[in-house]
C-alpha cells in the first residue's frame, strides 16, 4: 500500500545546516520578527509575480485537475482518495464529480474506522482530511459525520496535548498538525470544542521545540524548564510545528477575529456581499488563558533558525507535502502578524516557478521524485497553487455554497441561492409584466418556475421599491400559489434586508415550494448559508422553531421591529 504521509521509518529532506542561535536569544522584538517573515529563506529575487488568479497558475491547476480526474478508480488508498477529492472540490466545487464522489465514500469508511477505533496506521491523517472534505462540501449535510470525527479527535488526543500513531507514547508533530487543523476546521463551523485541550496542544508544541529553533518529527516532552535537543528536526517539521502552533492560536482567537466578510468563501461571489457571523464558542474560549507572546516567541525562534537554512531538492523526498505545509504556515503567519492578505508573496512566486518546472506536460500531474504518489503530490501542488489555507482562514460562511465552475460577474442583482448553490440569473422580462400575468385568471396555465427564473428586478431605486412592495403583498396575501412562488423567489434574490419579515411569514405558506424559496432567500440575504435547520419538508415544530430563530436574527439587524404575525 502506498503511503501518503511521512512515517517514522523515513528520512525527511536534507537541509544545509548552519550554526543555530541560543535559546537565550528568544527576547526578539516583534518588529524583527515581522521583518524576518517578510524575507523567507530560499526565495530568489528573480521569481515572477503570480497570484492564484494568474492565467499561468490557473492553467497549471486546470491541467492538474484533469490528471486527478484521469486517476479516478486507480487510487485505492482511502486517505489518498480523500485528499484528492478535497483538492478537486476546492477548485471545482462539484460534489457530483466522480473524484469527489469517490472521496466522500472513502471518508465514510474512514469515519466507520474512527468510530470503531480500528488499528489503522494513518487513521489520524485520514480522519483529518475527511473532516476537511466533508466540511467543505456541506456542514449541514454531514453534521453527524463531522460530530463523530470531533469525538474521535477528542478521544485519541494524548493527555499532554498532541496526537500520534496508535500505541505510541511520544507526540507526533506531523500528526498533530493534521489533528489541530481538523479541530480548527470544526471551530470555524461552530462545533462546541474543548478549548482547554487546544491550549494544551499549543503548550506541548512550545515545550517540544528544539533548542535550536525548529520542531522534530516526534517530540520528547521535557515537561518544564529548558528546551531539549530533539531528534530528526528539519524544515518540513519546522513548518508543521509552526503552523500547528499558529492554528491553535487562531482557534483560541488569540489573533482576534480573522474571518473576513469581504471574502465569504463562495467562489466568485462579489465583494459587495457582507456576512453576519455568530461565534457560537465565544464563552468557551474565555476558559483558556494562553496569550500571544509565548507563541510569537516560539515562531520568532523558529524563524531565526529558518533564515539559515537552504533547501536543496535532491533525490526522493517529501517536497509536495512540504510546500502544502509551507502555504499553511505562511498563511497563518500572515494573520498572526495582522498583515493584509498578500496574493503574491515571494515564497509563493518561488513555489509556482518550481511547480511549473516539475509539472508533467504529458499528464498535467506532478509525478516526479516524491515519496507521495502522483495523485497525492498533485493534490498538494493544487492546494498550494490556489492558496487553499488563506482562503479557508478568511472564509466566513458555512460550507456547501459555491458559485459553480463559472463564478460570477460583479452585478449583485444577478446572484441568487438555489438549493444551497449560488448561481446567476439570466436577463428577462420586467417583473411588472410577470406579476400582471399571474394576477389574471388562468395563471395556473403558466410555468411560474420558469417565469421566476427569467425575471429580474429593476435597478432604478423608485421602480425597485415599488416592485418589492408589490411582491411583499403577493407573498403575504395572494390566493394564487403561482404568484406566491414567484414573489418568494424574487424577494429572496433581492438582497434587500427590508423583505426579511415577508420571507419569514412565507416560511409557513401552504405551498411547499413557497416555503423553500423563502428559506433559501433568507439564507442568501442573511449570508447564513446553513440557515436554521429547516429541511425541505419540515414538521410543524421545525417550522415554528425556524421562524422564531429568523425573527430573533432580524431583531439583531433591526432591534425596533415588531412582528405582528409572530406567535405570542
Amino acid at each position: 500500500m502506498m503511503m501518503i504521509w511521512p512515517l517514522e521509518t523515513t528520512t525527511e529532506p536534507t537541509m544545509c545546516r548552519t550554526r543555530q542561535p541560543n535559546r537565550t536569544s528568544l527576547a526578539l522584538p516583534l518588529m524583527w520578527l515581522g521583518l524576518a517573515l517578510l524575507l523567507p529563506c530560499c526565495v530568489s529575487s528573480n521569481a515572477q509575480a503570480y497570484t492564484p488568479e494568474d492565467p499561468v497558475v490557473k492553467k497549471m491547476v486546470t491541467e492538474g485537475i484533469k490528471y486527478l480526474e484521469a486517476s479516478t478508480g486507480k487510487v485505492t488508498d482511502l486517505g489518498e482518495q480523500t485528499v484528492v477529492a478535497y483538492a478537486h472540490f476546492k477548485v471545482e466545487h462539484d460534489e457530483t464529480n466522480p473524484v469527489v464522489v469517490q472521496g466522500i465514500a472513502a471518508a465514510m469508511k474512514i469515519i466507520d474506522a474512527a468510530s470503531s477505533h480500528a488499528d489503522r496506521h494513518k487513521l489520524n491523517y485520514e480522519a483529518a482530511v475527511a473532516t476537511l472534505l466533508l466540511a467543505s462540501i456541506s456542514v449541514d449535510k454531514y453534521r453527524p459525520q463531522l460530530t463523530a470525527l470531533q469525538h474521535y479527535f477528542d478521544e485519541v488526543q494524548l493527555a499532554n496535548g498532541p496526537w500520534t500513531y496508535h500505541g505510541e507514547q511520544l507526540g507526533d508533530v506531523s500528526q498533530t498538525q493534521y489533528g489541530i487543523l481538523a479541530i480548527w476546521t470544526l471551530d470555524r463551523y461552530g462545533f462546541p470544542l474543548k478549548y482547554d485541550r487546544v491550549a494544551e496542544t499549543a503548550k506541548w508544541l512550545m515545550r517540544v521545540q528544539d533548542s535550536s529553533g525548529p520542531w522534530p518529527y516526534m517530540g520528547k516532552d521535557p515537561g518544564s524548564g529548558q528546551l531539549l535537543r530533539q531528534e530528526r528536526t528539519d524544515m518540513s517539521m519546522a513548518l508543521a510545528g509552526g503552523s500547528s502552533l499558529l492554528i491553535a492560536g487562531d482557534a483560541l482567537r488569540i489573533w482576534g477575529d480573522t474571518t473576513n466578510d469581504e471574502d465569504p468563501g463562495i467562489v466568485g461571489l462579489p465583494e459587495a456581499v457582507k456576512l453576519f457571523i455568530e461565534d457560537a464558542n465565544k464563552d468557551r474560549r474565555k476558559k483558556t488563558n494562553l496569550t500571544k507572546e509565548p507563541i510569537m516567541r516560539s515562531i520568532g525562534f523558529m524563524e531565526q533558525w529558518r533564515q539559515g537554512q537552504k533547501y536543496q531538492r535532491t533525490g526522493l523526498d517529501w517536497y509536495y507535502y512540504q510546500i502544502y505545509t509551507m502555504e499553511r504556515y505562511e498563511s497563518f503567519v500572515e494573520i498572526a502578524l495582522g498583515k493584509e492578505k498578500d496574493q503574491s508573496p515571494a515564497w509563493y512566486n518561488k513555489g509556482v516557478d518550481e511547480l511549473r518546472k516539475y509539472q508533467d506536460p504529458a499528464t498535467g500531474g506532478w509525478t516526479d521524485r516524491s515519496k507521495t504518489t502522483g495523485p497525492v503530490s498533485t493534490a498538494f501542488a493544487i492546494l498550494f497553487l490556489i492558496r487553499s489555507t488563506q482562503k479557508a482562514i478568511f472564509t466566513a460562511a458555512g460550507g456547501g455554497a459555491s458559485g459553480g465552475k463559472g463564478g460570477f460577474g460583479t452585478d449583485m442583482k444577478n446572484v441568487k441561492l438555489v438549493n444551497g448553490q449560488v448561481v446567476q440569473k439570466v436577463p428577462a422580462q420586467a417583473v411588472n409584466d410577470l406579476l400582471d400575468m399571474l394576477d389574471k385568471d388562468g395563471s395556473d396555465k403558466f410555468d411560474s418556475m420558469a417565469m421566476a427564473e427569467n425575471a429580474k428586478l429593476p435597478t432604478d431605486p423608485v421602480a425597485r421599491a415599488a416592485q418589492l412592495d408589490r411582491l411583499e403583498r403577493l407573498v403575504r396575501g395572494s390566493d394564487k400559489w403561482q404568484a406566491r412562488r414567484v414573489a418568494a423567489r424574487l424577494l429572496g434574490t433581492s438582497d434587500e434586508l427590508r423583505v426579511v419579515p415577508a420571507l419569514i411569514f412565507a416560511l409557513s405558506d401552504p405551498d411547499l415550494k413557497v416555503r423553500q424559496f423563502a428559506r433559501d432567500g433568507l439564507r442568501f440575504i442573511s449570508r447564513k448559508f446553513e440557515g436554521y435547520g429547516m429541511p425541505d419538508k419540515p414538521t410543524e415544530p421545525q417550522l415554528r422553531a425556524a421562524q422564531k430563530k429568523w425573527r430573533d436574527w432580524y431583531r439583531t439587524m433591526n432591534p425596533g421591529y415588531v412582528f405582528l404575525d409572530a406567535d405570542l
